[in-house]
């Protein structure tokens, strides 16, 4: 089997983890975890999110997953302090005004369950007298902290951010500060998603 041309990982990136590959700080980054010379992070998890970030030494492949023109799809899973009504839900569907500028609609489900998450280091802090809920967000645009300011918007602040899903991309079947290549039919998902040729 030949080798690709380019390189795509799928990496779980875990809590307090930059997403770059240096730090004047000292901070843990993406070289704690990821071997792979030349890739470098599609898009960004901001330190204090979790989950799936790709990453490739394909530039083209990275410059359309970050296009907002290509309304890739991106989906979280977003614990929340309080449970949204109907009406923060709605507001979250149909877009709210973050610095000045609305967002585009958005998918937004409230789950009636906890998922089934790893536990975080350090742990989420919980407050008795505040009940939390997790909704499931899919976003079509990569605004900087783009979930974070929409639930704030409405009245429920963030405190777990975790992305699933990447477009046909899963974090699905890999542990925090795992990695690995795509297959091929996971290549060829995400190329034909974004209409490049593999």
């Amino acid at each position: 089997m030949t080798r690709p041309k380019y390189r795509i990982l799928r990496f779980y990136k875990p809590y307090g983890v930059l997403t770059k590959f240096t730090d004047a700080e000292g901070r843990p980054t993406l070289a704690d975890y990821v071997n792979v010379p030349n890739v470098y992070p599609v898009g960004r998890l901001d330190m204090d999110s979790e989950g799936l970030l790709i990453l490739t030494d394909f530039g083209l492949l990275n410059q359309r997953l970050t296009d907002p023109a290509y309304r890739h799809p991106r989906t979280y899973l977003v614990q929340v302090e309080h449970i949204p009504d109907e009406a923060a839900l709605e507001k979250l569907r149909v877009g709210v005004v973050i610095e000045g500028k609305k967002t585009l609609p958005a998918l937004v489900e409230l789950l009636d369950h906890q998922p089934d998450l790893p536990p975080r280091d350090p742990p989420v802090r919980f407050r008795k007298s505040v009940p939390t809920a997790f909704l499931k967000m899919t976003l079509y645009e990569g605004r900087n902290r783009q979930v974070r300011k929409m639930t704030a918007a409405v009245g429920n602040p963030t405190l777990r951010l975790m992305r699933i899903s990447s477009g046909p991309i899963k974090l699905e079947g890999l542990q925090p500060g795992e990695w690995r290549d795509l297959t091929d039919e996971e290549r060829t998902a995400l190329l034909k998603s974004i209409k490049l040729k593999g």
